[in-house]
């Protein structure tokens, strides 16, 4: 009875949070844009002149472009695998697993977060898909925007963690790496980042953590908001293939384009796993999109029925298209405008906490840092490449395990995912909702994770000694300390 109490309690806290974001919380679009204002008004009361904020502003737009890119076809990609038939198959048969609402709600998070460890798109797309499917049995009476949450809980808890690790797989790649990087913490292999018992206790905590708050927040069936209510149509509008009705058509309605295309790309598919460890291949994003378009041209087996569904995937990509290019300028704001003493806004900050730092509390204060800074520079293999050359030099300093090191970023980087639409916007675009509607449940996540994550870093970096890694050049090897 106690247990029902508390799990109502919570329900109720995840209601009240999420009602005043959907009052409160503006568009996506209008949070980043707020947060161009900010960050260039911090460079102006550093004495930066306001031509080089400007100037920063329109360069840094469309730095993120490829990226933005990326992304957007990470949402197509996933869109047109996911409503082939196959999939769609797949993806119904586990939305009959769970029994009830608040079940199904958890059952998402674990998809999510396990999908998330082979790669963070992957369990963006399928888990909002799964989130749909899910939603068209009214039987379970699910909260759709709690679902919607816990199919963020990938990006938003454990995807740093997992092979997919922007900083772990540019530690362990040398030839990836920045020279000003490597000269300061050498290759460091997974062995000694995410393979690590103490990332394994890290993770597996992080994991059951989510999913009882996912299942307590989950709002009973008495007051769960279901697709219908949040105003979207959970079925896909998949139309019958019309037949060809002229002769120039017969090749979008025949599988012979397709199967040469798969041919292809089966061989670039071939040399690349033949030639990077599969780890490396797979991480790589154009590698995963390129997957996954061939993938969905296949399953889709004639060319018609695949360009309908991207046609139909397309407009699922407007946030992402609009959007990313404001926080390109705000990382040029943060790492290239200079105050009156010749330094910048993301130094400033990361010279306030490394100056500040212990041993004992280098954890504490490094995830802290990373957290803070990852409001702001969405971008966990960009960030690290900002981040690493302060943080990984005073864990040198303070001759602290180089692999955990990265672990506090890792962990600490995923925290403000949950309140950041950054990455949120391709699941936006497939569940058909807005950030306002998922951030009262994911903030409530926040609140939980923050201090446990914070915590866990500590303790767990307690059971590590120093690790000096060595670079081994074709000359003299030398430490990198």
């Amino acid at each position: 009875m106690a247990a029902d109490i508390q799990d109502s309690r919570s329900a109720r806290f995840a209601l009240r949070c999420s009602n005043w974001a959907e009052r409160w919380f503006p568009d996506s679009w209008v949070f980043a844009a707020l947060a161009v204002i900010i960050v260039a008004l911090a460079t102006l009361a550093m004495g930066a002149k306001p031509t080089d904020a400007a100037m920063a502003f329109g360069d840094g737009f469309w730095s993120l472009i490829p990226f933005t890119m990326q992304m957007a076809f990470v949402v197509i990609g996933g869109y047109v695998v996911a409503s082939s038939p196959p999939a769609v198959k797949l993806i119904d048969k586990l939305a009959r697993i769970p029994r009830n609402g608040r079940s199904a709600v958890a059952w998402v998070a674990l998809i999510s977060m396990v999908a998330s460890l082979l790669n963070w798109g992957l369990s963006l797309v399928f888990g909002g898909l799964l989130v749909r499917a899910l939603a068209r049995r009214t039987e379970l009476r699910m909260d759709y925007r709690a679902a919607g949450a816990a199919a963020y809980l990938g990006l938003g808890a454990v995807w740093a963690l997992g092979l997919s690790s922007s900083a772990a797989q540019l530690q362990a790649n040398p030839g990836s790496l920045p020279p000003s990087i490597l000269a300061i913490t050498g290759v460091i292999p997974f062995s000694q980042t995410i393979f690590l018992w103490q990332s394994g206790v890290l993770l597996l905590a992080l994991v059951v953590v989510s999913l009882i708050v996912a299942y307590a927040t989950a709002p009973g069936p008495g007051s769960a908001r279901d697709a219908q209510a949040c105003g979207v149509d959970p079925s896909f509008s998949m139309p019958k293939p019309q037949p060809r009705t002229r002769p120039g058509e017969w090749l979008e309605y025949s599988p012979l384009l397709t199967l040469l295309l798969a041919l292809l790309a089966a061989g670039w598919l071939y040399h690349e796993f033949a030639t990077k460890p599969a780890i490396t291949a797979i991480s790589g994003l154009n590698t995963y999109n390129f997957l996954f378009l061939m993938a969905g041209a296949l399953l889709h087996w004639r060319p018609r029925s695949f360009l309908d569904a991207v046609a139909r995937a397309v407009p699922t990509t407007t946030g992402v298209l609009i959007q990313f290019p404001l926080y390109g300028s705000i990382a040029a704001l943060m790492t290239v405008v200079k105050g009156v003493d010749g330094q910048t806004l993301a130094h400033h900050i990361s010279t306030f906490f490394v100056q500040i730092a212990s041993h004992d509390t280098y954890a504490l204060l490094m995830g802290l840092y990373s957290a803070v800074l990852g409001f702001f520079i969405p971008s966990g293999g960009g960030k690290w490449i900002i981040e690493a050359p302060y943080v990984m030099q005073v864990a040198n300093d303070l001759q602290y395990h180089l692999g955990w090191a990265v672990q506090i970023y890792n962990a600490a980087e995923a925290l403000p995912n949950l309140i950041n639409p950054f990455y949120m916007l391709p699941l936006l675009g497939v569940l058909g909702l807005k950030a306002r509607d998922l951030i009262g449940f994911s903030f409530v996540q926040l609140l939980v994770h923050a201090p446990l994550v914070l915590v866990l870093l500590w303790a767990l970096g307690t059971t590590l000694s120093y690790l000096c890694l060595l670079y081994t050049s074709p000359r003299p090897t030398r430490p990198l300390y």
